[in-house]
């Protein structure tokens, strides 16, 4: 059976606050249910600090082995949200303040302030960029290539990810469903494998708890075949059973 394509995405989540812990980021899980939604899976996340060749390295490095990259936070207004320039110099390319960008702060502010000069800093772009609509507080997101450059405030992310459902390529959602059982994940560690083994395309997490007193553990199948994985957790609470484990669907 021929392989199905895979689509990948990575996130570069941006910010100081976020490595001291001030900041509690919660972009992550949003972005990667969008993402599923779109049938790309998001491969892997890095968080770096507010420094140029931190951002650079990241962006560099994800952007080439994966099919999309998403950036999260130091798009804002003052002088140390400084993601824009720093993917710029990832690029080779100038920083510009984009016209349609500086329309729409313009509109925005009209009956704010004004658009300072600090606001427009949220117009600048790398040079060849495109935007991402923000119906939240007017300044866009950008996107050039496989990059998208998102803000780091949780709400106005979901309204810019909004604006992009249905525009990326992908594949099929992947469907995960759960089964759990009252058993030490390292008594049923060969019984998972060996299911796992038995179901091409099929993938089996594992995750173990202490609760009331006792050890159990949830098992999510996941795969873009919902047949797939309805005949894998099947099998799964059969083996649990010849074992003597009691499996309970939908997990405990």
């Amino acid at each position: 059976m021929a392989s199905e394509r895979i689509w990948t995405a990575a996130l570069v989540v941006i910010g100081d606050e976020i490595l001291s812990g001030r900041t509690q980021d919660k972009n992550v899980a949003q972005i990667a249910q969008w993402l599923n939604v779109q049938g790309i899976r998001l491969a892997e996340v890095r968080v770096v600090a507010d420094r140029e060749e931190a951002i650079v390295e990241a962006v560099n490095t994800l952007r080439a082995r994966n099919d999309y990259l998403f950036t999260t936070g130091g798009i804002g207004p003052t002088h140390d949200d400084i993601t824009v320039d720093a993917i710029a110099a990832a690029l080779g390319v100038g920083v510009i303040h984009h016209p349609e960008a500086v329309a729409v702060l313009e509109r925005y502010y009209a009956t704010r302030g004004g658009a300072t000069e600090a606001r427009l800093r949220m117009a600048r772009v790398p040079e060849g960029a495109g935007l991402i609509e923000n119906r939240m507080s007017g300044a866009p997101g950008i996107r050039i290539g496989n990059i998208f450059i998102m803000a780091g405030v949780p709400h106005i992310t979901a309204g810019m990810l909004d604006a992009l459902t249905g525009t990326l390529e992908g594949g099929r959602p992947v469907v995960s469903k759960t089964i759990g059982s009252w058993v030490a994940e390292s008594e049923v560690a060969d019984l998972l494998r060996e299911a796992e083994r038995a179901h091409d395309g099929v993938a089996i997490g594992s995750y173990p708890f202490f609760r009331d007193g006792r050890t159990g553990a949830n098992f999510v199948v996941r795969s873009p075949d919902e047949a797939a994985v309805d005949a894998c957790l099947a099998d799964v609470a059969e083996r649990l059973a010849a074992a003597g484990h009691a499996a309970t669907p939908g997990g405990i």
